[in-house]
């Protein structure tokens, strides 16, 4: 028997076999029918249900999509690419843009933008993909090693300033080391002894700093 699903909605057209009735009566299967002849308080709830499910799988594939596609813009259409200059650290940095405005202070907060990636050239963060730059305190040991010197300046590189573009090489000890790192339920984004390589665009200071 086919279940006519018709939810209270008259429509010019049914199924050529019988609609079912609340009473579990057989009936006639006419060629043509009303289907605003069959009514039931109850609604079934597994219909309701696949439909949920099918939005929610449609909706989640539609986010992750998008997600996707900023990941390979950004790792495609990246900064351009440029020759590292090594100093004794083993920090590796190179400009863009060598930037306009006043230098990062020590231990001040900072407004970012960055793309990060390993050595491979996979990215896996970037403040681009949130759209929204990020805020870091430079120079106290809040953020890597490579990021303070390699923003802040120090032993042969030089300081970022406002409006600058710089990517930088991380080796593992200017990292996270031999330690992996963003580890959630035993899943870690940074593997042990990473390499990474940041494009570091700086943006602003924060305009929360203490003016002294």
């Amino acid at each position: 028997m086919a279940l006519s699903l018709c939810s209270g909605v008259r429509v010019p057209y049914c199924s050529p076999s019988c609609s079912w009735k609340p009473n579990g009566k057989n009936c006639e299967a006419p060629t043509k029918m009303s289907c605003t002849a069959v009514h039931s308080d109850k609604k079934n709830p597994l219909v309701g249900m696949g439909i949920g499910l099918v939005t929610a799988w449609v909706m989640g594939l539609t986010a992750l999509d998008a997600d996707a596609t900023r990941i390979e813009y950004y790792a495609t259409v990246g900064e351009p690419l440029c020759e590292y200059k090594y100093v004794k650290s083993g920090l590796g940095y190179c400009d863009i843009v060598e930037g306009f405005g006043v230098e990062a202070p020590i231990g001040e907060l900072i407004n970012v933008h960055y793309t990060a990636r390993f050595g491979d050239g996979i990215v896996f963060d970037s403040s681009y993909k949130r759209g929204r730059s990020l805020t870091m305190r430079i120079g106290v040991g809040k953020v890597i090693k490579g990021l303070d010197q390699g923003i802040l300046g120090g032993e042969g590189v030089p300081p970022m300033r406002i409006g600058g573009k710089r990517k930088l090489y991380v080796p593992p000890q200017l990292a996270y080391g031999p330690e992996p790192a963003g580890c959630f339920s035993g899943d870690c984004n940074i593997p042990a002894n990473a390499t990474l390589l940041y494009d570091v665009n700086f943006v602003e200071l924060y305009s929360g700093n203490r003016s002294k």
